[in-house]
Order: C-alpha cells, then structure tokens, then sequence
C-alpha cells in the first residue's frame, strides 16, 4: 500500500466497495471500507452504498484526529472503528467492515471460528473471535474490536458483522470472503454431523510450506 498513490487507493476502494455489494456481504448504505496511506485514512463517506459509490465519496481524515482533510462530506459513523485498527498494528494498511449474513448467524454460537483448510490457514491466521454486542459508531465499539485485533486478523461482532484488517485492501476482503464462506461450510457440515478442525501441529505444517509463504508474501504485494 505505500507504494500507491491516493487515486489508486481511492479507485480500489470503489473496486472492493462494489465487489461487497455484488456479494451480497452488506445491503444498502452499511458496511464500510478504509485505506491508511501515511497519516491520511481513507474512507466511505456516511450514507453512500457500496454499488453507487464513486471516488469522490471516499474521502481523507487524519490518522490521529479523524479530522476530515479531504473531500466535503462527512465520514462513515464507524470512523473510529477504522482508526483504532490501524492504531493497534502498524501492519494494518486496510480495514473491511461488512454485515455478511452467515457470519452474524455463526456468531450467534458464541464459539471462535477455527481454521480448517489451507487457505484459511495461510491467509487469515489464528482463528476469528467472537464478541458481544456493542452500540456501533462510538468509541466503546472501536475498543472492543480493537482489543481483538490486536492479535487477530479479523472479529465477529454479535448482532452486527464482520471486521478484517490486513496489509492491503486485496488482503481483508479476501479475508472477508473466507471467514463468511468458512462459516458457511461449517454450517453445512454440522448439519450433516460431522465438522473436523486442524490441530495446532497440522496449523504449523501449512504455515511452514514454502508455497503458503510465497503466496502470503504475494497477497500482502511483497513480490
């Protein structure tokens, strides 16, 4: 990502926004998406949906302040949400927040999603934890999920969505993409009777094969 420039990042922005949409991963204006370049964090505007949003309605706000420094409109409610993230990691360079309709049913369960094929291994990490409900848009909220990210890629709010976090946009909305597709396999294969996670010594397997770290290294645009 500090390879690009603004216009790149606000163009993958309406890239990704529209690829949440087609996905049915949000409805309407909800969800939000973010990109760090520097000290500027860009951001959907309040109110814009996802499929009709242009580049112009992702606008800058400071790092530190969440003061809008770019653009005339005002910033998605979950703006803190956003910053807190990349305050907790200096490895966040993106931030993906959806409302994906498995993952609001699985958190439900209140159990932390654990990985159990190779991709999800390789490109979320350890497993998504699960939290309790927290009124959206405060600061209360981006605490929560902060404390979570910290040491997780990604968080499942009860009653609410999904947050990922990674190097790049590419790399949360992927990681988007496999916790709701994850979840929804486990769906399946409870109802069917049977769901087998990895254990921490076949984890340690998949982490140390050389093509899983060329592909991390890839994604995160290191190659």
């Amino acid at each position: 990502m500090n390879l690009m420039d603004k216009n790149t990042i606000k163009k993958e922005l309406v890239e990704i926004g529209k690829k949440i949409a087609e996905r049915g991963l949000v409805v309407g204006p909800g969800g939000n998406t973010s990109a760090r370049l520097g000290e500027i964090v860009y951001m959907k505007a309040s109110g814009i949906s996802f499929e009709y949003a242009k580049e112009e309605d992702y606008i800058g706000v400071d790092f530190n302040t969440g003061e809008v420094k770019e653009g005339n409109k005002k910033p998605t409610s979950e703006l803190w949400l956003h910053l807190e993230c990349y305050k907790r990691r200096d490895d966040i360079l993106a931030v993906v927040h959806t409302h994906p309709p498995f993952s609001i049913a699985y958190a439900f369960q209140n159990e932390a999603l654990k990985p159990f094929t190779p991709d999800m291994v390789a490109l979320i990490g350890s497993e998504i934890p699960v939290i309790d409900y927290v009124v959206p848009g405060g600061k209360e909220f981006a605490l929560a999920v902060g404390e979570v990210i910290r040491d997780h890629n990604g968080v499942l709010i009860k009653n609410h969505g999904l947050v990922t976090v990674g190097a790049n946009l590419r790399e949360a909305y992927y990681r988007t993409l496999l916790i709701e597709d994850g979840i929804k396999t486990v769906i399946f294969a409870k109802l069917l009777g049977n769901m087998v996670f990895f254990t921490k010594e076949q984890i340690d397997e998949i982490n140390n094969l050389e093509v899983e770290k060329y592909r991390k290294k890839l994604l995160k645009g290191g190659i």
